[in-house]
C-alpha cells in the first residue's frame, strides 16, 4: 500500500469508500475535507511564503464559493422518491415518457441533440485517453486493463468517467431513431 487513504468523508466522523461513492453519486463533506485534511498541511507550507495572510488568501475568497448540488441514489429519503423524466434541453417535467424533449423545446431538439452528441463524444474521448493510460501503466496495449488499484487516482477518473458515459449514452438514447 501506498499509504493513501482510499476512503472519502462524507461527515464528520464518517467516511466511505471512494468508487461506492462514485456508484450512489453520495455528496462530499467538502467544508469538513478541506477544513480537517487540506487546510492545516497547505498552511504549514504556504505561512513562511505568505506570513499571516496565509489563510486570508488560500482558504477565503470568492475562488472557495463554488456550490455543486448532488443528488444521492442512496439515502433514506432516497427510497421514496420517484424520478420524473425531463426535458433534455429545459429540464422540465415531460407530461409524455419516453420522449427527450418538450413541446417548447421541440424546434430545437437537433440543436439539443447535436450538444449531446458532442458531450458524449468528448466522455468517450476523456475515457479512451484513461483506458489507454491504464494500459500502458499494466504494460500493454493490446489486453482489458485489469487495474483495480484503490490507490491510483487514474482508477477512480477512470470509474467517472464510465459512470458519466453511462448516463450521457442514456440521454442520447431517449432521443430514439434521429430522422431530421
Amino acid at each position: 500500500s501506498s499509504g493513501i487513504n482510499a476512503e472519502w468523508p462524507l461527515r464528520p466522523g464518517k467516511s466511505e469508500d471512494p468508487l461506492y461513492v462514485l456508484e450512489n453519486n453520495l455528496p462530499i463533506d467538502t467544508e469538513y475535507y478541506l477544513g480537517n485534511q487540506l487546510s492545516k498541511p497547505l498552511l504549514r507550507i504556504f505561512e513562511p511564503i505568505l506570513g499571516d495572510k496565509a489563510e486570508g488568501i488560500l482558504l477565503k475568497g470568492d475562488h472557495t464559493r463554488a456550490v455543486t448540488v448532488v443528488h444521492s441514489k442512496a439515502g433514506a429519503l432516497a427510497a421514496f422518491t420517484k424520478k420524473k423524466a425531463t426535458c433534455v434541453g429545459c429540464k422540465a417535467v415531460l407530461k409524455r415518457e419516453g420522449s427527450a424533449v418538450c413541446d417548447s423545446c421541440k424546434g430545437k431538439a437537433s440543436d439539443i441533440y447535436q450538444k449531446e452528441i458532442s458531450q458524449l463524444y468528448n466522455l468517450e474521448e476523456k475515457f479512451n485517453r484513461l483506458w489507454t493510460q491504464c494500459q500502458r501503466c499494466q504494460g500493454s496495449l493490446h489486453e482489458e486493463v485489469l487495474c483495480t488499484s484503490r490507490d491510483c487516482p487514474i482508477f477512480y477518473m477512470r470509474m467517472k468517467v464510465q459512470i458519466d458515459l453511462q448516463a450521457q449514452d442514456n440521454i442520447v438514447a431517449r432521443f430514439g431513431e434521429v430522422s431530421w
